[in-house]
């Protein structure tokens, strides 16, 4: 149990407080820095790097009570899933939540493969500040865990604002200390052009699952969305152009890999950026490159239809208290997703928050059955302690039924 899971273990790292995670044991990917620990992002790039402070999630952790156990193992600079661990470090119980981060809707999508709660805070819920980061306008930290309670209770220790991220507007936080007295969700929208992809059977579970909302005190809505496929397209040229931004700062001078065959600095600044990225992500990147310098017209397009989107999803969250749709589907295992499309594909259902922004949490196995593509629910910005309060009286209809 445990083989393959951390990048790095620490078995003497303590807490530094007695707050509301004490005794509480949780882990970080391994592009969230710890200081003093090797911070290397699942990348050649950053081979050696050891972080010089704690991101700011880890301090507030840790001055909580929470013990950081160690660094998972990643997919290369945390987008996608291929060699991600950190769903197993919760199901195998080697911690009791897992911070990742969330690109494409990885904790979202990981969680569904293990039965877990994954969830996606709204963005600039939760500071940044020591993320190796790939998608600045996108990303956040996301959380895995058993139970919605236990994902409140780090928020209650992490959320609100902080100096050092300046992508934070300064906005009230959600109170997650008791989030059995938030406001309950009465109305539940599903959005049908995102069930329109799947086979019966998993439709049908789909809607089975819906059902443990509706006993829950939700009155399940349908609702359209007819550009729910330009989700995709939005992110991923957006997606693109801010990662081979991010990544331009490798290069091999100051940290990381450098190629031990050039004979001149032109050619080991040149050699080094050919060898640090791997075969899954080096396409994006130049992709990102593409739409950057050569076809500027189509960023500025995925932009403003970024912009029509969240107004899509706003209106839609006019009409009900948060939206719900599958999580993932049968034959697109997003473990396996070793090119870019594939990815895409895997993460169809879940990029739409994270294109806008919004919360989100998935919820994973429930009545119905093993073809159940899970189910995500989408909540309005800053609703996110609703939205946990909402999975928590779900799944605990669910252990009933």
């Amino acid at each position: 149990m445990g083989s393959g899971v951390f990048a790095y273990r620490d078995e003497l790292s303590e807490a530094s407080g007695d707050g509301l995670l004490k005794g509480r044991t949780v882990s970080v990917q391994a592009n969230i820095s710890v200081a003093g620990w090797p911070t290397e992002a699942g990348s050649l790039a950053l081979k050696g790097f050891k972080a010089i402070e704690d991101a700011t999630v880890v301090k507030r952790m840790r001055d909580q009570g929470a013990r950081v156990a160690g660094s998972t193992r990643m997919s290369e600079l945390g987008l996608g899933l291929q060699g991600a661990a950190a769903a197993r470090a919760v199901a195998e119980g080697l911690v009791e939540i897992a911070l990742v981060t969330e690109h494409v809707g990885e904790a979202r999508l990981a969680a569904a493969g293990e039965g877990l709660i994954g969830y996606k805070p709204s963005y600039g819920l939760v500071s940044r500040y020591g993320l190796i980061g790939l998608t600045p306008s996108m990303e956040t930290i996301g959380l895995l865990a058993r139970s919605p309670s236990d994902i409140a209770g780090v928020l209650a220790a992490v959320a609100g604002r902080d100096e050092r991220d300046f992508s934070m507007p300064e906005e009230d936080v959600p109170d997650f200390l008791d989030i059995s007295r938030q406001p309950d969700i009465r109305t539940l929208g599903w959005i049908h052009e995102s069930v329109a992809c799947l086979e019966a059977d998993e439709l049908q579970a789909f809607q089975r699952r819906l059902e443990a909302f509706a006993e829950a005190g939700c009155t399940l809505v349908e609702m359209s969305l007819p550009d729910f496929g330009l989700f995709r397209t939005a992110h991923q040229v957006i997606g693109s152009v801010e990662a081979s931004s991010a990544a331009g700062k490798y290069d091999g001078v100051r940290f990381g890999y450098r190629t031990p065959s050039a004979k001149n600095w032109n050619e080991m600044y040149l050699k080094t950026r050919g060898e640090i990225f791997g075969p899954a992500i080096k396409p994006f990147l130049f992709q990102g490159a593409y739409y950057q310098f050569v076809k500027y017209g189509v960023f500025e397009k995925a932009c403003r239809l970024r912009s029509h989107l969240m107004r899509e999803m706003q209106r839609l969250l006019g009409a009900v208290d948060a939206l719900a749709m599958p999580a993932v589907r049968r034959n697109f295992d997003p473990f396996e997703a070793a090119t870019v499309p594939a990815l895409y594909d895997a993460a169809l259902f879940t990029v739409p928050a994270s294109l806008t922004g919004l919360p989100a949490l998935s919820l994973a196995g429930g009545p119905g059955g093993p073809a159940c593509p899970g189910v995500q629910i989408i909540g309005p910005r800053l609703g996110d302690a609703r939205l946990l309060a909402l999975a928590a009286r779900a799944s605990k209809k669910t252990k009933e039924s």
